[in-house]
This record gives C-alpha cells, structure tokens and sequence, in this order.
C-alpha cells in the first residue's frame, strides 16, 4: 500500500487553451500534450477530457481563434501544488505573455478544486470568470452535466448552454491520454 492510498482525493477540473502555434505544434497538439502529460501524473486519476472546441478570442480580435477543453480528474495533490503542476505545462509548451488576453501557445486554468473556495495572491478558486465563459461552460457541462459550482446546478448558468461564437471539432483525442476518457 502506498502513501496516495489513504490520501484524499479530490475531483478538480481544469480548463485548457490554446491559439498559437510554435515549433512545438499547434493549438490542438499543445491541448493534446498538456492531457498526456496529466493523465501520466501519478497523483492524478480517472482522467475525462471533454470534446475540443474553437472559440473566439475573448480579449483582441486580432488573433487567431482559441481551440478550448475541459479536463476533470481526481488529485492528492494540493490546490497550490496543482497551480504549479498547471504553470509547468504553460511553460514546456513555451507560453510567452505578450499581452493580456493575448494568444497563447497554452492556458491551463483550475476552474474548480471540488468544493473549495480560495482567494489567495496565487490562485482563486472557482475560477473568477467561470461563469461568463461559455468556452469553458459548454465542456465543463459535457463531461459534469449534474457538477454543482458555488451551490448552483451547472445547468442554472445560462451559458452553460450556449453556443455562441463556439464549434465543437471532430478530433479523436482519446489516445492523447492512455485512453481515460470516459
């Protein structure tokens, strides 16, 4: 029996993005990798990816449209501790902050750490922008149709359910992560 056997685990769900290529890939492949690299993290379990999704920017409109998911899993990890696994992944995917709500080659976001709520310097969890954001609604309601966010039914937030300025892709992604997807 190791230690991770009688921690606790907590279901967490992280949103991904990505509208920039680099010498590394493009958006797709840098969501792709972020999900392998997770699904591989020996204190993260049950892994489910939602369905990838193009979306407009949502800051400059001179950027390229922003490819959007969804993953939710179990962790022993600690919220801060899950921040820097997040900020890792931006990093090997080489993400430059040029400017705010800018491209980017990878956004990794916790949106929400079970039932937590944390306002720290660091991390605020739920997600500030949460519920304005249906690029990260719609595929958090996919793969959690009943997930309660701060007390609410996900279905009680309108955006949950709109579609707006939001494609769902036709991409296979489900050996990007040792086949967890459920």
């Amino acid at each position: 029996m190791n230690s991770s056997d009688n921690a606790s685990w907590v279901r967490c769900y992280l949103g991904l993005g990505s509208n920039l290529a680099t010498e590394l890939g493009l958006p797709v492949e840098h969501i792709q990798h972020a999900l392998t690299i997770l699904g591989e993290h020996t204190q993260i379990r049950d892994l489910q990816a939602s369905s990838f999704y193009a979306s407009k920017p949502m800051g400059p409109q001179d950027q390229p449209d922003f490819i959007n998911a969804v993953v939710g899993f179990e962790t022993i990890l600690a919220p801060l501790e899950l921040l820097d696994v997040c900020q890792h992944l931006e990093v090997e995917a080489k993400r430059a902050r040029l400017r705010h709500w800018g491209e980017r080659s990878l956004d990794v976001d916790i949106l929400l750490y079970g039932q937590a709520q944390i306002n720290e310097s660091r991390l605020i969890i739920p997600h500030a922008g949460i519920s304005d954001r249906n690029f990260v609604l719609v595929p958090l309601r996919e793969i959690a149709p009943v997930l309660m966010i701060a007390g609410k039914p996900i279905v009680a937030y309108p955006l949950s359910a709109d579609w707006t300025d939001l494609t769902q892709l036709n991409i296979d992604h489900t050996n990007s992560h040792n086949d967890k997807v459920l």
